[in-house]
C-alpha cells in the first residue's frame, strides 16, 4: 500500500513539474498549481468582516446644538475584528507580560543568581557572562523559565523588591506590585512626515533632500523614574529618523471610578474591577488611547513571534471600519441590531445603557456587564452598542466627512507631545452603560482626549485582511 502511495505521489509531482513550462512566465511561488495563493487563518477571537459599501454618518437627527457630519457613501476593505471588547482577562495578559519581562530583564542585566535560565541566548563565541549591560538588555527572554519571586537570595530579593510598593507606599501587609513600574516602550513610523513633499526620498541618489527635517516624539525615563515625553525636530538623513517612541504605564487607571463619579459609592469597583476574578470577562476600562495603542503593538509582536508567516498589524479600527462593522450589513440601520428602537418585540432592551434617569438596571445591568451579554449583530459582533464606548484611531474634528476619501476613509493625526490638546481628541463610538440611547446609534460620534482614561471607555482591535 505504501509503495503504491509513493508511486502516485511521484506521478503527481511529475505532472506539477510538467505543468510549469520552461522559459515561460510562471511566477516565483513554489506552491503547486492546485493551491494557488495564500489564505489567512482566522485570528483567535476575531470575526471576519467582508468588504463592502455603506452610508457613513448619522441616520437620525443630531443632538441639540451639535455639528453633524453629512452622510457619505464609502467603501471599506475586508478586515478582522475582535468579536467582543477587550476583557480584563485579555488585558491582564499584556500587564503580566510587561511585569514578567521587566523582572527577567532586571535579573539578567544585574547577572543575579540563576539569570542564565531566564534567557535562550546560546552564543558560544560570545558567552552570556562576557556581555555588557547594554548587550544583556537585548538578549531574548526565556518565557518558559520560572521567575524566582520568592527567592531567598538577597540580591534577587533586592532586584525584584523594586517591583513592589516600598516604605511609606507599602500600606498593606501583603506585597503589592507598584503599577508605576509597569512601563512599556513602543515605536511607530511617522509616515505623515515621510509623505511631505519636501522630504521626498530620491531613489537615484539614495538620500533625502539636504533641507529635510522631521518632527517626532521621544520618550525616556529620567533619574527619578519619571516618564518624560518630548517633541523633537531633527534632520532627516535615514529612515530611522522617522521613528517616534512612547513609554506608557500599562496598568489601567482604577481611581477614575471615584474621580469621574463623585458623591457616589464606587469604591468596590475601584478596588476590585481589574484585579478580582469576578470581573474576568468584563470589558477593560480605565485605559487611555495611548495604552490601547501600546496593547495593539504588543499583540502584533506576540503574534508575529509565534507565527512564521506574520500578519498585518493589530490596531484600533478607523471610525469608518467601526461604523461599518457595527451596522452588520444593514446599511441604514440606526442601531447594530438593525431596528429603529432599543427594545425588541417582547419589550426587552437590546443593549446595556441608561434607559431612564436613575434607572440603570432596567436593561439588566447597572454599570458594565460581562461581554456578550446581549445578542450579536449580523456580523457576529457583540456589544457594538452600549456596555462601554470604544476608542477608534480616527482624530476628531466636527466635519471630517467633507475631507476624507470615499475608499477606506480615515482622518488620522498623530498628535505630538507639544501639540495643543484640541489636536489630541480621538473619536469614540458605541455609547456606554452610562449613556442615553442616542449615543448607541451606529452613526453617532463623540470624542475623548487620547491621554484620558474613563470607566466607560474600552476598545477592541482590528487587523487588515490580506486579500479580497
Amino acid at each position: 500500500m505504501k509503495k503504491n502511495l509513493t508511486i502516485i505521489s511521484l506521478a503527481v509531482l511529475l505532472i506539477i513539474i510538467a505543468a510549469r513550462p520552461a522559459g515561460e512566465l510562471t511566477g516565483v511561488s513554489k506552491k503547486s498549481i492546485f493551491n494557488r495563493g495564500f489564505r489567512e487563518n482566522n485570528p483567535y477571537g476575531m470575526v471576519f468582516i467582508k468588504r463592502g459599501s455603506f452610508m457613513m454618518g448619522s441616520n437620525d437627527q443630531s443632538a441639540f446644538a451639535s455639528v453633524s457630519d453629512k452622510s457619505i457613501n464609502v467603501t471599506v476593505d475586508a478586515f478582522w475584528m475582535d468579536e467582543t471588547e477587550i476583557t480584563n482577562d485579555e488585558y491582564k495578559q499584556f500587564v503580566h507580560w510587561v511585569r514578567d519581562s521587566i523582572a527577567m530583564r532586571s535579573l539578567i542585566v544585574s547577572q543575579a543568581l540563576g539569570y542564565e535560565k531566564l534567557t535562550v541566548y546560546k552564543d558560544k563565541v560570545n558567552p552570556l557572562a562576557t556581555l555588557s549591560p547594554q548587550e544583556l538588555e537585548k538578549v531574548p527572554l526565556n518565557w518558559g523559565a520560572k521567575i524566582p519571586w520568592n527567592s531567598k537570595d538577597d540580591s534577587v530579593k533586592t532586584i525584584l523588591g523594586r517591583m513592589y510598593f516600598l516604605n511609606d507606599n507599602a500600606i498593606s501587609a501583603k506585597r503589592q506590585i507598584n503599577p508605576g513600574r509597569l512601563t512599556y516602550k513602543y515605536e511607530w513610523i511617522n509616515y505623515d512626515q515621510a509623505a511631505l513633499p519636501e522630504n521626498k526620498y530620491n531613489v537615484n541618489t539614495g538620500a533625502y533632500p539636504a533641507n529635510a527635517t522631521v518632527r517626532v516624539d521621544t520618550s525616556y525615563i529620567d533619574a527619578n523614574g519619571v516618564i518624560k515625553n518630548e517633541t523633537l525636530v531633527r534632520k532627516l538623513t535615514s529612515r530611522r529618523d522617522l521613528i517616534s517612541t512612547r513609554i506608557v504605564n500599562v496598568y489601567p487607571d482604577t481611581i477614575m471610578w471615584l474621580r469621574d463619579f463623585q458623591y457616589a459609592y464606587n469604591d468596590p469597583k475601584m478596588h476590585m474591577y481589574f484585579s478580582h476574578p469576578g470581573f474576568t470577562n468584563y470589558p477593560v476600562v480605565g485605559v487611555t488611547w495611548e495604552q490601547a495603542q501600546a496593547f495593539c503593538q504588543w499583540r502584533t509582536q506576540l503574534f508575529n513571534g509565534a507565527n512564521k508567516i506574520g500578519g498585518q498589524d493589530y490596531r484600533l479600527p478607523t471610525e469608518a471600519e467601526w461604523e461599518y462593522a457595527a451596522r452588520g450589513g444593514r446599511d441604514l440601520g440606526i442601531y447594530p441590531w438593525g431596528g429603529n428602537y432599543v427594545r425588541d418585540s417582547r419589550g426587552c432592551y437590546m443593549a446595556n445603557f441608561k434607559p431612564m434617569r436613575g434607572s440603570y438596571t432596567d436593561d439588566t445591568g447597572a454599570t458594565t456587564m460581562k461581554v456578550a451579554s446581549f445578542i450579536p449583530n449580523d456580523f457576529g459582533l457583540f456589544d457594538m452598542a452600549g456596555n462601554v464606548a470604544e476608542w477608534t484611531s480616527t482624530a476628531y474634528v466636527n466635519s471630517s466627512n467633507t475631507l476624507v476619501a470615499d475608499m477606506n476613509p480615515s482622518f488620522q493625526y498623530n498628535a505630538k507631545t507639544d501639540d495643543a490638546d484640541v489636536l489630541k481628541r480621538k473619536v469614540v463610538k458605541g455609547g456606554s452603560w452610562k449613556d442615553i440611547a442616542y449615543y448607541l446609534q451606529c452613526g453617532v460620534r463623540t470624542y475623548e482626549y487620547q491621554y484620558e482614561s474613563r470607566p466607560y471607555i474600552g476598545f477592541r482591535c482590528v487587523r487588515s485582511y490580506n486579500g479580497e
